[in-house]
């Protein structure tokens, strides 16, 4: 999730743990060990533009690297601590705070070594936005009652109700997938693969994209907490496969590597959009969940088949764009049908 909410969980996890003179210390160490995982965000390269998309959320996430995480925090926070606490209690509270910041991640879409060395999967459950004000309100009602109270237990329960928040999101991810493979077996479609995943900051709209025959179809569907769920229909775009559009770059190139790592990272949902038509692009996200415009792509020259690709970041940010979303998002898209038919008309 964002950096800040990884901050808060692992606050409000070292308070869970923490002796009542301890719980103010522990809320800050707690806090820097939640954020010290995504320091893998500053590993990049000048001439390699994916580096930075293989090692974020790899190594740092890992569940085998947690003893380490906390001992690498409780060691750079020991000079500051060394007269306050004891070791023990420092490397206790930094343990803690550093422990969840992989499973959360993964409770996301994006994508999270959490086995590693041991196998290479991405873990991505999509139960929750990477951004969810509710989930971090949470977290910062616990932490700042537990900080003045100065007890454990006001932390413990902002935890139990953090984890409900977590665990409606992932019975609304079931709905959702409900909803999408029940609109493809009414388009005669069989999905080979299908990926559902929340939109940016709720649990309402979910974006669906799935594979059949070849070709990529992208859908969203509200799921309301009380009401009937809605889906939205999208546009669908030819899945792109690398040995067939690739025929003439050769296998050993820097070039065909490049291409491959970024198939990893997308988990294979690749395509040329009619918006970027020289773009490959990532279908698994987008600025509208029923659109194939992309957040980010890779360019590159097929006959310069020992140069890096090039990443590009694509954010349109529009007023129909938002409207739209909104309008999906409070189930009042037909009232934004209407009003854009009268503008028309006029």
């Amino acid at each position: 999730m964002d950096i800040i909410t990884q901050g808060l969980l692992g606050a409000t996890l070292a308070q869970s743990a923490a002796q009542k003179s301890h719980v103010k210390m522990a809320t800050f160490i707690g806090f820097f060990a939640g954020l010290l995982a995504d320091l893998d965000i500053v590993i990049r390269s000048s001439s390699d533009p994916l580096l930075n998309l293989e090692f974020h959320r790899h190594f740092t996430h890992s569940l085998f690297f947690i003893p380490l995480g906390g001992l690498v925090a409780a060691a750079l926070l020991w000079p500051f601590f060394r007269h306050k606490l004891a070791f023990r209690h420092l490397y206790l509270y930094a343990f803690m705070g550093y422990s969840l910041s992989g499973i959360l991640d993964a409770c996301t879409s994006y994508g999270t070594y959490l086995l590693w060395p041991l196998s290479n999967e991405r873990f991505a459950w999509n139960m929750i936005s990477i951004i969810d004000p509710v989930f971090s309100g949470c977290l910062i009602l616990a932490l700042v009652f537990s900080f003045r109270k100065q007890h454990k237990m006001v932390a413990r329960a902002g935890l139990l109700l953090a984890a409900i928040y977590m665990s409606i999101g992932g019975l609304q991810l079931q709905r959702a997938e409900t909803q999408i493979y029940q609109l493809a077996e009414q388009r005669g479609h069989q999905a080979a693969r299908l990926e559902v995943k929340p939109t940016l900051a709720n649990l309402l709209l979910w974006r669906s994209i799935y594979e059949y025959e070849g070709k990529l179809y992208v859908d969203a569907v509200r799921v309301g907490l009380f009401s009937t769920p809605r889906v939205f229909t999208g546009a669908s775009v030819a899945l792109f496969k690398l040995d067939e559009h690739s025929a003439s770059i050769p296998v050993d190139s820097v070039l065909y590597n490049d291409i491959q790592r970024f198939s990893r990272f997308s988990d294979g949902y690749l395509a040329f959009t009619p918006e970027h038509p020289d773009t490959l692009s990532d279908i698994r996200y987008s600025n509208l969940p029923t659109s194939l415009e992309p957040l980010w792509g890779i360019n590159f020259n097929p006959a310069d088949v020992e140069q890096h690709v090039t990443f590009s970041f694509y954010r349109d940010m529009s007023r129909t764009n938002r409207e739209a979303f909104m309008a999906m998002l409070f189930n009042t898209h037909d009232q934004l049908v209407d009003n854009d038919t009268n503008n028309s008309a006029n």
